[in-house]
């Protein structure tokens, strides 16, 4: 089975291939399209299929940059939020694309159907840190809250961050690891990876990306047009909804 590069309104459809044709044709077609530097995104069926593709195209093409966009595991009105860990991997890849990072993108059809934050909002929250950087603790206080990241006590988990004296612990949305800041004064001194169970500093780093906590803002202007949208759209007093009372 060969695939041609897609036409736009023109679809093509194959009968049943064996099991790893697919990711063969799937790799083929995306090494022809990195050449002019074109992401190539793939809708599977189910989550299943889109982790199997996941771990079979790379043994076909191993130079290729592939990320799977998660899903949200929540049903709509659901009264709880999606665990953090699958949010810092949402965000992480729709990072990856904008910055054109990027040379397969596998998306459940379920996932596919969700509407994504804007490039620009991914931009104007995200922020790097950098050894020998000068840092205004109030500001980056300010900067993290306003990027959706809690104030913690201790960093557990992705979307938090701590500031004790002179060190801030920052858990990046994105990351597979917490980061400790050490400041001399008002200069970052050293950047270091720490474990969240034993608290412990491991190794160094020069710098830092921080992705937006959230894919919406909740910021003032946030919160005010949800509340104008929610009260358009639903009938009777918003008050008494449990998702308007806790986004309000």
């Amino acid at each position: 089975m060969s695939l041609s590069h897609p036409i736009l309104g023109h679809p093509v459809r194959f009968s049943y291939a064996a099991n790893g044709l697919d990711s063969f044709s799937l790799a083929s077609l995306a090494c022809r399209l990195k050449t002019t530097k074109t992401t190539l995104v793939v809708v599977s069926s189910n989550a299943f299929e889109a982790q199997r593709l996941l771990e079979e195209i790379p043994f076909f093409a191993p130079d290729l940059i592939i990320h799977l966009l998660p899903d949200w595991e929540t049903l709509p009105y659901d009264v709880f939020s999606p665990h953090p860990d699958l949010i810092s991997e949402r965000l992480a890849t729709l990072y990856q694309i904008s910055q054109n990072l990027c040379d397969v993108m596998i998306v459940p059809m379920t996932t596919a159907l969700l509407r994504l934050p804007p490039v620009s909002y991914l931009s104007a929250h995200t922020f790097m840190l950098k050894k020998g950087q000068k840092l205004d603790l109030e500001a980056l206080r300010h900067q993290c809250a306003h990027a959706g990241y809690h104030h913690v006590n201790q960093v557990m988990s992705p979307g938090e961050f701590s500031v004790r004296g002179g060190l801030v612990d920052l858990f990046p949305m994105g990351s597979v690891v917490p980061y400790r800041i050490d400041l001399f004064d008002d200069e970052i001194e050293t950047i270091r990876t720490f474990d969240v169970d034993t608290q412990r500093s491991l190794y160094p780093v020069s710098e830092i990306r921080l992705l937006p906590a959230r894919e919406f803002p909740l910021d003032e202007e946030g919160i005010a047009k949800f509340r104008s949208q929610f009260r358009e759209q639903f009938e009777g007093d918003p008050q008494r909804a449990k998702i308007y009372k806790d986004v309000s």
